[in-house]
């Protein structure tokens, strides 16, 4: 049923307790020291602690002991007992963290509940803590094109090391799926993955968010930087973080420790760094918005995460997945995309992103009433927030131009379309249009239309 470690410096309490708790079922270890106590949660952390205060002969008392597994360990529920019933005690082990305290002699079945709600708590904290890790693991990186390959390439490279990693990209490219691949293939993918998101958090709660905060009203309230102990924390758009915050992070960063707001103790943690941004961090080192030095602390290993734009070959793929996910998650229609569809998609414009390709597919399956393929009726227009299903993306006013000019403008404008629709590929872009490869060579050299490198993929773009 779980492990429980009681330590006392009375072997007949100890053998009692351990008698009481093996008849109900629960497997348990004995401690008749404070030396012998840590060496055993050194050698495998309990599910629960029951903890004398007073331990004869030890350099530790419970309380000390109590402090430095709440450090260490900061899940594990401890329940304090003491034959001294001096209520100032019990309020000290609780402020400290204790779960519970109670007295010698104690009435058994009181010690069965207590257990029984500890052991509970533990089993709750260790399913959320697993909750958290699947949903990293869950992790997936969808697509085919040049520069999802380059992208992933990257990833693996870093998988494995401690380096820091920055991930730069627009908002809505995917950099937290990013850094979540990164944990789930790393050998931390059994630790907590665990994000702070720098926009959202209010600037004068920050370092207690980050911190955790020490109260004699509430005892050790562990923050995000200790929940991720063993595992990999994620600064969201780093640049948002306070200036004042900032200074604090590289602290942590240089020494892996840190205090918590109200507390005297340090706090010595594990952590892998991985951060992103949508700006230009050294345009905000200039302006006086972030410090420089943690800038190079953050940005060993720089990762550019492409958009949606420079990847439109992903655009099928992407949104097949989203239409799984949703079905899964939600209950939506599990609908194909008509060929139709597939090739509209790949030439919206996507200023969100993957995250607004995701919303968009949500917003079909909800209003559509069917069950059959997706159609490109069934798209947002351009005034309701979606993507431009009304047209391809042509630049300029047609209608103001000579035939001659305006058909020169729609095929300058149709054939880098679907170049980039291809992700740069002219073989597949010529069977698409129905023309052969050697003739759209030429069409595109009378438009002067090349391609060129960017994000990993081939991109078309008007020769300058």
């Amino acid at each position: 049923m779980g492990d429980i470690l009681i330590t006392d410096d009375e072997a007949d309490i100890r053998g009692l307790i351990s008698d009481i708790l093996e008849d109900e079922g629960y497997s348990c270890r004995t401690a008749g020291s404070a030396k012998t106590c840590m060496d055993a949660i050194e050698a495998e952390a309990p599910s629960l602690m029951i903890l004398d205060i007073w331990l004869k002969d030890s350099d530790m008392d419970g309380i000390d002991i109590l402090k430095s597994v709440r450090r260490t360990h900061p899940d594990i529920p401890i329940i304090i007992i003491s034959g001294h019933g001096n209520i100032e005690i019990a309020v000290a082990a609780i402020k400290q963290g204790a779960y519970d305290y109670i007295e010698k002699p104690f009435n058994i079945d009181q010690l069965m509940v207590v257990v029984g709600r500890a052991m509970e708590a533990s089993r709750l904290r260790h399913e959320n803590s697993e909750l958290r890790r699947k949903d990293a693991s869950a992790a997936e990186m969808i697509g085919q094109s040049a520069a999802y390959k380059g992208l992933v390439s990257q990833l693996k490279k870093v998988m494995n090391s401690n380096g820091r990693v920055m991930l730069t990209g627009p908002a809505g490219a995917g950099k937290e799926v990013a850094a979540r691949y990164i944990h789930a293939n790393s050998n931390r993918a059994s630790g907590p993955f665990v994000t702070v998101s720098s926009a959202s958090v209010e600037p004068e709660r920050m370092e207690t968010v980050l911190f955790g905060r020490e109260s004699p009203e509430k005892g050790v309230e562990p923050g995000l930087l200790e929940q991720a102990h063993e595992g990999v924390v994620y600064f969201d758009e780093v640049a948002d973080m306070p200036l004042g915050t900032q200074s604090k992070i590289l602290r942590v960063l240089v020494e892996q420790a840190f205090q918590r707001v109200g507390g005297q103790e340090k706090v010595r943690v594990d952590l892998r760094v991985i951060s992103s941004t949508n700006r230009d961090l050294e345009g905000e080192i200039r302006a006086g918005r972030f410090r420089e030095e943690l800038y190079h602390r953050l940005n060993v290993v720089p990762i550019a995460v492409p958009s949606l734009e420079d990847r439109r070959d992903d655009i099928p793929f992407l949104a097949a997945h989203f239409i799984q996910a949703l079905n899964k998650a939600q209950g939506l229609p599990l609908r194909d995309l008509s060929e139709e569809t597939r090739a509209l998609l790949q030439t919206m414009r996507w200023p969100g992103n993957v995250r607004q390709l995701r919303n968009v597919i949500e917003r079909v399956l909800i209003l559509g009433d069917g069950t059959g393929p997706i159609e490109p009726s069934e798209l947002p227009s351009p005034s309701d927030g979606g993507g431009d299903s009304g047209e391809m993306t042509l630049t300029g006013s047609l209608a103001s131009l000579p035939l001659r000019d305006a058909r020169e403008l729609f095929e300058r404008q149709y054939l880098m379309t679907q170049i980039n629709r291809f992700g740069g590929n002219i073989s597949r872009t010529a069977s698409f249009v129905g023309m052969e490869r050697s003739a759209l060579h030429r069409k595109l050299k009378s438009l002067g239309v090349v391609t060129s490198a960017r994000g990993g993929a081939r991109v078309a773009r008007v020769d300058d």
